[in-house]
């Protein structure tokens, strides 16, 4: 398969009560379908995977892909620390049907070296869903090494990497390394220089917010009209930067409440951002005319 274009990585909305509300989910998904983004990933980090129980997990995913209804990509978020969990959660998605690839996180905490990396991702994808790799060392403690990663390439399930540690040049050394295997830039202010060097879209957060706009910039990016995709940069530079001041995802859940969208309810360790944030939050949104 080919993946390209805006991938939204969703957040869960939760009702006043703590619980997952699966009617503003539903609401979110036909928003992002209408804002023609080119797929959504469920119950990634910004999912706030960390703090769903597996029964949640399963049900925000199949929940997605009915919402969806068959009209954008579906990525599922099965990684894990743990290769046995992350079995068990992808197994899942498989079992249940509907989802067109997972997101595959390097194994955070334990920090597995090389080999362990490159095991753990080759027993996921044998599974037989397609794997796009997660390399983000700044949550995992570990890069995926460029020679794991082309290892990694050669098995037919494996079939994109999201690049979240913030560098152009890695981009680079990935594509002139694997030149046919398809780069996702994880960052939304890097989107466009990623795709300058050979990136085919990202997997991005921003999008919760501006899924017709980020959808737009990423396509001007691929056409190669990057006067018109580094004007929407520009323009929205700010949100790209002030949806990272706290841990993501407390400012994209900021900015949706914000805007009407979803209740300002995290599960802990995650909980609202600072008054000054907040503020900051409300300035940035205003001055690109979304409250």
């Amino acid at each position: 398969m080919k993946l390209s274009g805006t991938i939204t990585a969703m957040i869960t909305p939760f009702d006043t009560k703590g619980e997952v509300d699966y009617g503003k989910l539903k609401a979110i998904v036909e928003e992002q379908v209408a804002a023609g983004v080119e797929g959504i990933c469920a119950v990634g980090t910004t999912g706030e995977s960390p703090t769903l129980s597996h029964e949640e997990h399963h049900k925000v995913i199949e929940k997605t892909i009915e919402f969806a209804n068959g009209k954008v990509t579906i990525v599922a978020g099965t990684g894990a620390n743990s290769t046995s969990e992350a079995i068990s959660l992808t197994k899942a998605v498989i079992d249940a049907g509907g989802a067109d690839a997972s997101l595959q996180v390097t194994p955070y905490y334990n920090k597995p070296n090389a080999e362990g990396i490159y095991r753990h991702f080759m027993t996921v994808a044998d599974l037989g869903l397609p794997v796009i790799l997660y390399n983000v060392p700044g949550r995992a403690g570990r890069e995926i090494p460029l020679d794991v990663v082309a290892r990694l390439a050669s098995h037919p399930n494996i079939v994109a990497i999201k690049e979240a540690a913030g560098s152009v040049d890695r981009v680079s050394a990935i594509k002139n390394m694997l030149p046919d295997f398809t780069v996702l830039s994880g960052d939304d202010s890097l989107a466009v220089p990623m795709i300058s060097v050979g990136a085919e879209g990202v997997i991005s957060v921003a999008s919760n917010v501006i899924p017709k706009e980020m959808g737009d910039m990423v396509r001007f990016a691929m056409a190669g009209d990057y006067v018109k995709a580094r004007e929407y940069h520009n323009k929205y530079y700010k949100l790209f930067r002030d949806l990272f001041i706290d841990v993501n995802p407390v400012m994209v859940k900021e900015a949706l409440a914000l805007m009407g969208k979803i209740d300002r309810v995290f599960r802990l360790p995650l909980c609202e951002t600072t008054d000054g944030n907040l503020e900051r939050m409300k300035a940035t949104l205003a001055g690109v005319g979304l409250i």
